[in-house]
Formats: C-alpha cells, structure tokens, sequence
C-alpha cells in the first residue's frame, strides 16, 4: 500500500521550547510511522519578518536540527533538509508569481492582522517577501507533490490559497500537481510557567533543550492556584498551569493529581516536584540523543546535507515537469 506524502516546515527564528514541540513536532514524530515525510527547516520564511539582523540564522538552523532530531526524527525514514540549499524552491516561486493574482495574496485572513501586530512592535513588513509568503509556502509543498499537509484550524486558509494557485497552474499548462488535503492536527496546548500563552517574548518558556536541573528550577516557578494560600486550603485545578503541565506528562495519574489537589491532600511544592521529575523521566530519550548529538556536530551537518540531496533529486524531477508545461524547458 503506497504511503501518502508530507511536507510541513517550522521557521528558524529562535530557541524552541516545549510549547513548540507538543504544538507540532509531537505530531511529526507520530506522522513518520505512516507517511513519507519531507520536513524543512525554512530560513528564506524567516526572513519574510526578521530580515535586518540574519547573523543568528545558522545557529538558529542548527538548534533546531537539534531539536527535530532529538525528538525523534528519523533522518533515514523522513528527508530533512534545509529549505535554502533546494534551489528548486526559488525558481518554482519565482514561476508560481507570475500567475497568481495580487488579490489573491492580499485577501489572506492573517496578512493585514500580522502588519498591524508587527508593525506596533516597530517592524516595517511591508515588502513583497511577506506579502508572497504564501506563495513560497505554496511552492515549498507542490514541489515535492505532497497530498497532506499538517495544518492547525487557523492555517486551513493557507492551504486552501495553495490549493487555489495550483489548480490555476494545472488549468493553465498541464495537470501536474495533486491538490494537498489538511491533516487536522489537535496540537496540545501548553502554557508558560506564568499562564500565559508559552512564548519567548514573555520570558515564560522552558526550553525544548533544558536539562533535569534546568527543568526543576523552571516548574519550581510555575504559578499555582491563586486561592489556595496555605497547603490546608481546597485547590481548583482548573485553573493552576501546574495541572495543565500533569495532563501531558502524568495522564495516567491525572484523577488522582486532581482529587489530591481539591483534597489539599498535597500541596502545591509536592504536586511540582512530582511533575518535575515525570518531566524529566518522559524527556530522557530526548536529552540523550541530544547530548549524542551535541557532542558530534559533524554528525547534524551529515544528516541535513544527505537530506537536501534527497529532496532535490525529487525537486529536480518536478521542476522538469513544470518547465516542460511552460515550454521553458
């Protein structure tokens, strides 16, 4: 039974941390067993909004091969590759915008929200890479014929833009291109250890690549319960990131966590330790093949260069096509 193919890519734009891995690469790792996956580190989407300082980027790209492998990626089940080192990805682009309509681009739900909301924060996106990010999005999936895509609710538009774009392509020249669905994928929603949405900018993350110790230290500061002043007073689990943090990591002890809780049969430093060192035991295949790792960074620049010559052998097959349909061939 042929096995249906992937493609999904993450930005490397910074640390990840574990909302990053249970939003998606919790996900990814799970997709492997049952597809042919082809999954991009994408540095030129990087640059749609962080274009003024790139000095970080190789350390950002390197992070987070780190990360992917780490978690469980298997660079000889899936193609890893850096997006900028399959050129085939620019030229597609590059064709693609010739035919898509400029209303087509601006009328994307998120694109006018994201010149506001980075604009307040001093960012001056108003550039055609940003405006075409979703064209580079599109090449980056048709180019290696991929008919799934692993998508959250909010980014079904993107797709659906996508799909839009290649049936114009198909219409136009030849039918090339099979029209990617979305995989529906429910993401686990972690908070930071404040209870906010888990973000860098607010300082409220725990690294993806955070050893026991700096696991500990950073549950430790988690915000419990507001109400529950002394270790006597009932607790409302509902709302301590505490237990939003047991309901990933200690599901099988779930009920007991909360009966203990609204008991006050335990109190809240108990219930962290508790919930550090699951953290620690369900995380130690992935510090381990990331001390692996990390002490052989020869070994990660192997994996992505094998990786990009995978994927443009495949690119290099569909740009072929794509040529030959443009009569540019």
């Amino acid at each position: 039974m042929t096995k249906g193919r992937i493609f999904s890519g993450m930005q490397p734009s910074g640390k990840f941390h574990l909302g990053n891995y249970f939003g998606a690469l919790d996900n990814w790792v799970k997709l492997q067993k049952e597809y042919e996956c082809f999954f991009s580190i994408v540095d030129w989407h990087a640059l749609t909004s962080s274009f003024e300082d790139t000095s970080r980027l190789p350390e950002y790209i390197h992070d987070m091969a780190l990360d992917w492998l780490s978690a469980g990626l298997d660079p000889e089940k899936n193609v890893i590759f850096v997006q900028s080192q399959v050129k085939e990805h620019a030229e597609l682009h590059l064709l693609l915008s010739m035919i898509t309509p400029l209303s087509w681009l601006e009328r994307v739900p998120t694109y006018k929200d994201k010149l506001i909301q980075l604009g307040s924060q001093g960012k001056d996106i108003n550039t055609y890479g940003f405006l075409g990010y979703p064209e580079l999005m599109t090449a980056d999936i048709i180019l290696y014929k991929a008919d799934t895509v692993p998508v959250g609710e909010d980014q079904v538009p993107h797709l659906e833009l996508t799909r839009e774009i290649l049936r114009r392509f198909n219409y136009l020249y030849q039918p090339i291109f099979p029209e990617p669905k979305p995989y529906l994928s429910k993401a686990s929603l972690l908070p930071g250890i404040d209870g906010r949405k888990m973000s860098k900018s607010y300082g409220n993350e725990i690294s993806f690549s955070a050893n026991p110790d700096e696991l500990r230290s950073r549950v430790m500061l988690m915000i419990t319960d507001p109400q529950r002043v002394k270790k006597s007073d009932p607790g409302h689990p509902e709302v301590c990131t505490v237990f939003s943090f047991h309901k990933l990591f200690n599901s099988g002890e779930i009920s007991k966590v909360s009966e203990d809780c609204r008991n006050a049969s335990v109190g809240c430093v108990q219930c962290k330790k508790m919930l550090a060192e699951k953290m620690v035991d369900m995380l130690a295949d992935v510090h381990a093949r990331r001390r692996e790792l990390e002490n052989n960074p020869g070994r990660v620049r192997e994996i992505l260069a094998y990786g990009a010559e995978r994927a443009r052998k495949v690119a290099a097959a569909t740009m072929e096509e794509v040529r030959a349909a443009m009569h540019l061939a």
